[in-house]
């Protein structure tokens, strides 16, 4: 008796397929990816948040006439597979057991693994895909030899023919488990030379398009290498602004009066250091502000700016439907493919500037290479500290707050061990040993304030945008609904009303 299944897929789409009781669910999963234009080797079907045994029938899987299927992504990664051959008797005799057993992935073709059975376990004993029977002619009394083709029988499931053959274990819809394949041997009406060609015009094409499908996959995998190269080479080039972002309350003048790492032209330039003589010496330092108000408290903004948009709606509802929808974890290969491209980005890293908040509010900045450790950081803070010998650690503010160590090594490098791939701000902390003295004074030397410069924060354009705030629409006023007497009002409804009488 048919019926019908409903597969719906990940892009929330709809479609009816006809099954039977001894429909396989491949063949579901095939139609269904026929009608959304989709290649049936890269999904899976789910039923109520179980993923389902391609290889059964409809009957066999369990499932109810109308049962919703859902479509979930497959794993680049294949499944491994423990196949056992079964086979005759006179094959058994030669081979010396009954069943013969090996360990493949599923995208195997099934030609492959009888060969792999045929070269590799039964080690050339046994004859599978190139046998030949001799049969004499009732006429003339010459004998031919005709080709004699394996027939395989996979529980319910009989494979006799080349196309067949083509087909790989997952498409069967074995894809992970134990897999029973009982061999046996029919008498075709081809001849062996007209078999044989047509052994090697199939399986070669077969070999051509696989050979086609790696060649699109290296070539999909080097172009993915070169965009995030790029990337990396884009994102070093770049120099993003940082916004500083204070410790404690007494610091939020000089969090609105430190300015923003840019490549503005508006920042100072630095101080003239030979840095080829002082390789730790700070290419800018900056001055403390001297107005106690915050620069963030002169800039005004029009209510107009928070007040959310269409675009806005639109967008927050595209995220949430991204959020609903399956995602599958990623395979062994594509998280190689990701740790490889975080080196890559990490490697592209030339130069990083660090800018280093002290408690004074005054600002030096440094210009890192990938050599550089914490221990190179504080001794180069040091060289311009007036007290050397207080004690104090650099943190980099955020949430979770990082503190960075004064030590050596391939774990205290500051872009590889730390993740500075961009500009970045720090601020020193006083330890608890330092004195009321060290505190309360200067941080720098005397002369590093003499070279200290005036912060310039860039200034922000204001009003700009209100021109292109669209008016805003005025709601037309809904109608009332007026009844019988036409004065707006409300008045009793027609089914509770008493009759005249």
């Amino acid at each position: 008796m048919a019926t019908t299944v409903k597969v719906v897929s990940v892009d929330m789409r709809q479609a009816s397929i006809k099954v039977t009781p001894s429909t396989y669910l491949t063949d579901v999963l095939e139609q269904a990816c026929k009608k959304f234009n989709l290649s049936p080797d890269k999904y899976l079907l789910k039923h109520k948040e179980k993923e389902l045994d391609l290889s059964n029938t409809f009957r066999n899987a369990g499932l109810i006439a109308g049962a919703k299927l859902e479509l979930i992504t497959k794993s680049k990664t294949p499944g491994a597979l423990n196949i056992a051959l079964q086979l005759p008797e006179p094959e058994a005799r030669a081979f010396g057991a009954p069943r013969a057993t090996a360990r493949l992935p599923s995208d195997t073709t099934v030609w492959k693994v009888l060969r792999h059975f045929e070269s590799t376990v039964c080690a050339g004993r046994v004859n599978i895909t190139a046998r030949g029977i001799p049969q004499t002619g009732v006429s003339s009394g010459s004998g031919q030899l005709y080709y004699e083709s394996p027939a395989l029988q996979i529980e319910s499931r009989s494979l006799t023919s080349f196309v067949d053959f083509q087909k790989t274990m997952s498409q069967l819809g074995y894809n992970k488990g134990n897999v029973l394949i009982r061999l046996s041997f029919q008498t075709s009406e081809r001849t062996f030379v007209d078999a044989t060609n047509d052994i090697s015009q199939y399986f070669e094409e077969e070999a051509s398009v696989q050979q086609e499908r790696e060649a699109a996959k290296a070539t999909a995998l080097e172009a993915e290498t070169q965009v995030t190269r790029n990337n990396a080479q884009e994102a070093a080039s770049e120099v993003p602004q940082i916004v500083p972002e204070a410790v404690t309350p007494a610091h939020e003048d000089a969090t609105a009066q430190a300015p923003a790492i840019t490549a503005e032209p508006s920042v100072p330039e630095p101080m003239e250091v030979d840095t080829a003589s002082d390789p730790l010496a700070p290419t800018a330092i900056f001055s403390a502000p001297t107005n106690s108000t915050p620069a963030a408290a002169h800039t005004t903004e029009s209510d107009e700016v928070y007040v959310p948009g269409i675009v806005h709606a639109q967008l927050h509802q595209q995220r949430l439907k991204t959020a609903g929808m399956n995602k599958r974890l990623l395979s062994d290969r594509e998280l190689e493919e990701k740790a490889a491209a975080e080196q890559a980005k990490i490697a592209a890293v030339k130069s990083v500037d660090v800018r280093v908040r002290f408690p004074d509010q005054t600002l030096g900045q440094w210009k890192i290479t990938p050599e550089w450790t914490g221990h190179t950081l504080y001794k180069a803070i040091r060289d311009v500290m007036a007290h050397k010998d207080a004690q104090f650690h650099l943190v980099v503010p955020g949430r979770p707050v990082v503190t960075i160590k004064d030590e050596d090594g391939p774990s205290a490098q500051l872009v590889k061990g730390y993740g500075f791939r961009q500009n970045t701000l720090l601020n020193l902390v006083w330890d608890g040993s330092a004195t009321a003295n060290v505190r309360n004074g200067p941080f720098l030397k005397a002369e590093q304030q003499k070279k200290a410069v005036e912060v310039v924060v860039p200034e922000v354009p204001q009003g700009e945008e209100e021109d292109e705030v669209a008016a805003p629409t005025t709601a037309k006023p809904v109608p009332q609904r007026k009844d019988g007497n036409g004065d707006g009002k409300k008045g009793v409804p027609k089914w509770l009303k008493l009759g005249k009488k």
